[in-house]
C-alpha cells in the first residue's frame, strides 16, 4: 500500500483527484449555505479553510508532482490542514454533544488584519450561525460528525503518503 501511495504521490491525476474532492466538498457547503439555508457556524468556517488549505496542496503539487521538494511541501500542508481541520471538528462535536454557556464557539471569526477574507468574500467565509446547533443529518450523522471522518481520512492518507516519502527516500539512498 505504501508502494501505491508512493507510486500516487508523483501522479498528477491522483493531486488532480485530492483537488477535485476539495471542490466537491467545499460546493456541498456553499450549497447547505446559499440554497439549503443552514448558517455556518465559526467552526463550520475554520474547517471550510482547512479544507482549502487541503485544495491548495493539491494545486501546489499538479504541475510538477515528480519534483520532490515540491511533493513533500504539499503533502506536508495537506498533512496539516487535515489536522487542524479534524481539531475544528472535534471542537465542534464536543460542543454539540456538552452544551453549556461556558464551551462554546466564538461569536466572530478571527483572520489576521493582512488577510481578512471574511471581509473579502463574506458570502463564503462569514459565519452566523450557532455551534451548538444540530443542523443537518445525512445517513443519521450531523454534519460535524461526517467532517470528523473526512479529516480523519484526509490525515490519515497523508501520513501514510508521507511515509511512503522517507521509506522511498531510504530506499534509494540505501543502495
Amino acid at each position: 500500500m505504501l508502494y501505491f501511495l508512493n507510486f500516487c504521490s508523483k501522479n498528477r491525476k491522483f493531486w488532480g483527484f485530492l483537488l477535485f474532492t476539495i471542490i466537491n466538498l467545499e460546493l456541498v457547503a456553499l450549497y447547505l449555505q446559499h440554497i439549503v439555508l443552514i448558517k455556518p457556524c465559526v467552526l463550520c468556517i475554520y474547517q471550510r479553510c482547512a479544507l482549502f488549505g487541503i485544495g491548495l496542496a493539491g494545486l501546489t503539487a499538479i504541475p510538477m508532482p515528480s519534483f520532490t521538494p515540491l511533493r513533500l511541501f504539499s503533502i506536508s500542508v495537506w498533512a496539516y490542514s487535515a489536522y487542524k481541520g479534524l481539531l475544528f471538528a472535534k471542537k465542534y462535536i464536543d460542543i454539540q454533544l456538552h452544551p453549556s454557556p461556558f464551551f462554546t464557539c466564538d461569536l466572530f471569526v478571527k483572520f489576521p488584519n493582512w488577510f481578512p477574507i471574511n471581509k473579502w468574500w463574506p458570502a463564503i467565509f462569514n459565519a452566523n450561525g450557532n455551534c451548538a446547533e444540530h443542523k443537518w443529518y445525512f445517513l443519521s450523522l450531523e454534519i460535524s460528525q461526517w467532517m470528523l471522518i473526512i479529516f480523519s481520512s484526509y490525515l490519515l492518507i497523508a501520513l501514510l503518503m508521507g511515509i511512503s516519502q522517507i521509506i522511498d527516500f531510504l530506499k534509494h539512498n540505501t543502495k
